[in-house]
């Protein structure tokens, strides 16, 4: 670490709280600052002293491409040209919902917002709105944005209580979110039976991958599609993650049950910040200017954010999702394998867990709710993190937190990738 990037990061944290404006941005727990970078290109990403990092944290997901890719900058910098917010209605948006309805057989119109926490707002709003209930069921380990109701942490009494896991979020709104273990499949028929009535909506990520990468049994999805329905509930897919990752329809195209509603973000502005509420025509009519749900926005649909959307998801095929998943397969046997020999075996405690594009290295196999992470999980990653950073490869700075393969990680990045392990193919 040199003293350009301490002296970056002691100047951030006089200006802004704890030095960023994310918190895992932060480096918390590692044995340097954060890294500041002011460029990117493919699969690699270069701090401010032009040293190129592979790149695994794409934004958090949202560059399926990679940095930079030529017909998203193409239709960005035309975008450019035109105007970059209006504040009014705009053709952009058509098109990129004309788009996206003509693949999503489980949708029948969107609305756009800002991000996949403003989407996930509104989808609770929405979900309370068109059934006239309050609670929502949501469980533990799955990430639903900073949503006031979202921010809540299992209780220590019976299933179903929850607790504020943020300062700031008032006890009568953990009151009203009713929490879970995924795969309590009994633990969920008792709250219906506990607040018959009550429930609005169960919220899931259907691939849990913002604390670690828990994949659910299509059995469990399942299971809550038929008890939402036969109580008269809503069904949320929180696929801001998942969603166009690991298929264009994401896993409600991969399991093929259909939500009621789904909220959408990242890949869906190709990088720039957008989110959109998704479900059939009857619940999304709920919504203001003609139902009595409000929902607005001064920056909703900004017309860069359309066309980089529209631009990535064109180069989507199904040959795109094919080679990006045998990409994955490459990349993390080859860390997999570096892993058990590092430094007399230094990382060998570790099991690489992927699921189409995504990752995650934890010390465990079939990790699939919170109670099966190892609970020295941090102490083990950091210095992983840590090694892998002075060689070049960049992953997101948190142990709870996936890896993100781009297409721009082609076979010339992995052959880079096992140089920098000194690994030869």
């Amino acid at each position: 670490m040199s003293n350009i990037q301490s002296d970056l990061f002691s100047k951030s944290k006089t200006l802004v709280p704890g030095g960023v404006h994310s918190p895992v941005r932060s480096f918390k727990g590692l044995h340097t600052t954060p890294r500041f970078f002011k460029r990117a290109e493919g699969a690699y990403i270069y701090d401010v002293e032009d040293k190129k990092y592979v790149d695994f944290c794409m934004s958090f997901g949202p560059l399926i491409l990679g940095h930079r890719h030529p017909k998203v900058e193409k239709a960005l910098h035309e975008g450019l040209e035109r105007g970059w917010s209006y504040g009014a209605c705009e053709p952009y948006s058509l098109e990129l919902a004309e788009f996206l309805l003509s693949k999503l057989p489980h949708v029948e119109q969107l609305r756009f917002v800002n991000s996949g926490t403003e989407a996930v707002m509104t989808a609770l709003r929405l979900a309370r709105g068109v059934t006239g209930r309050n609670k929502i069921i949501k469980f533990n380990g799955c990430y639903h944005g900073h949503v006031d109701s979202m921010l809540i942490k299992a209780g220590s009494g019976l299933a179903g209580e929850a607790e504020a896991s943020s300062a700031g979020v008032p006890e009568g709104v953990a009151h009203d979110t009713l929490i879970l273990e995924l795969g309590d499949t009994e633990g969920l028929k008792q709250c219906f039976i506990d607040h018959k009535d009550q429930i609005a909506a169960i919220i899931i990520e259907p691939l849990p991958a913002n604390n670690g990468l828990m994949v659910q049994p299509k059995e469990f999805l399942q299971f809550l599609r038929d008890i939402t329905t036969a109580n008269k509930a809503l069904l949320i897919f929180d696929e801001v993650i998942s969603g166009f990752r690991v298929a264009f329809g994401g896993m409600a195209e991969v399991t093929g049950i259909k939500p009621d509603i789904v909220t959408l973000g990242k890949i869906i502005g190709g990088g720039l910040p957008v989110g959109a509420i998704g479900a059939s025509k009857f619940i999304m009519e709920h919504l203001a200017p003609i139902g009595k749900v409000y929902q607005a926005g001064t920056l909703s649909a900004n017309p860069l954010a359309m066309v980089g959307g529209l631009s990535t998801l064109k180069e989507m095929t199904p040959e795109s999702y094919k080679k990006i998943e045998e990409q994955t397969k490459k990349i993390t046997t080859l860390l997999a394998n570096w892993m058990k020999t590092y430094n007399n075996g230094q990382f060998n405690m570790f099991q690489i867990t992927t699921y189409s594009s995504l990752f995650w290295i934890v010390p465990k196999e079939n990790v699939t709710k919170i109670a099966d992470i190892p609970a020295n999980l941090t102490e083990n990653f950091n210095k992983l993190f840590e090694v892998l950073l002075d060689r070049g490869i960049y992953l997101a700075p948190n142990a709870y937190e996936v890896g993100f393969v781009s297409l721009a990680h082609d076979d010339t990045v992995v052959a880079d990738i096992a140089k920098r392990l000194d690994i030869k193919l």
